[in-house]
């Protein structure tokens, strides 16, 4: 746990700072373990960081609220507050992809490259669990109300292949619910990016991608085929949008391949990185 201006935030790092550093952020809901195979393989090649987006997890909520830009600010404070200057790759699954873009967006010359993994921001197309978040009173009082039957929905919904939502992940699942005010924040998120009737509302994802437009990025987009979060029809979407990406569908997996199929996402993800290390970035486009 570290302060940053004034909040809590929890962070994992490892890895020599003299290393390219890789910086992991998760989605709604989740929490820095859903990287765990990356620091376990991966943190002698590079200097990991992860941590808990403001209001999810053991982070403490961001003063501006739980918005894309809230939340991506939220890191850029984090970055700081490790005195991390140069230039980083930025690695997001779900949410964490629309807020690596935000990220992006703000703080440009901060940002080497990015790799979006199963990414919000690409179609308005979600599962019905986060959709009906977006209605009133009731969205909030689901998103507030810790039980395990709904633990366990969620972490089977994310993965392919069940035996991955194991005990331990149901478990640690509870505990945020249970222990912080995640779903509180997980609430406010969602009712800022969606609608019941919408899905994920298209007026910020066409603003999004005009902001990052000005600082293209190399850009990785990773997706699992069998994805019932987010559906993987999206990656086509993402290689209309931004046709300098490049993209991989993954066989067999759901909507975190970073945990399911840890070996070839780390092979991809290493691949991207060191074809793409940070050298002098190109200035924004002219307004």
């Amino acid at each position: 746990m570290i302060t940053v201006n004034g909040r809590w935030a929890r962070v994992r790092t490892a890895g020599d700072e003299s290393l390219p550093t890789v910086l992991l952020l998760h989605g709604i809901t989740r929490s820095l373990e859903d990287w765990d195979p990356q620091f376990d393989s991966l943190a002698g090649q590079y200097h990991l960081v992860a941590t808990d987006l403001p209001g999810y997890g053991w982070s403490a909520p961001h003063p501006d609220g739980a918005g894309l830009d809230a939340l991506a600010r939220g890191v850029g404070e984090t970055l700081d507050a490790l005195n991390i200057t140069g230039p980083v790759h930025v690695v997001g699954n779900s949410l964490g992809g629309a807020v690596t873009m935000t990220l992006l967006a703000q703080r440009p010359d901060q940002v080497a490259a990015i790799t979006l993994v199963d990414p919000a921001g690409f179609g308005k197309e979600v599962t019905p669990l986060l959709r009906v978040l977006g209605i009133p009173v009731l969205g909030r009082i689901l998103a507030t109300t810790a039980s395990r039957p709904s633990a366990i929905l969620q972490e089977r919904l994310i993965f392919a292949d069940k035996s991955f939502a194991t005990r331990a992940r149901i478990d640690h699942a509870l505990a945020i619910a249970r222990e912080t005010e995640a779903g509180l924040t997980a609430w406010r998120t969602a009712d800022l990016l969606g609608s019941i009737r919408h899905g994920i509302e298209q007026a910020w994802r066409d603003e999004l991608h005009a902001r990052i437009a000005k600082t293209p990025r190399p850009t990785l987009v990773l997706w699992g085929d069998r994805d019932r979060v987010l559906p993987p029809s999206h990656l086509s979407a993402a290689r209309m949008l931004m046709p300098h990406a490049e993209g991989h569908l993954i066989p067999g997996v759901g909507h975190m391949p970073q945990l399911e199929c840890a070996e070839r996402f780390n092979e991809l993800l290493t691949d991207f990185l060191d074809r793409n290390a940070a050298t002098d970035l190109p200035r924004a486009a002219s307004q």
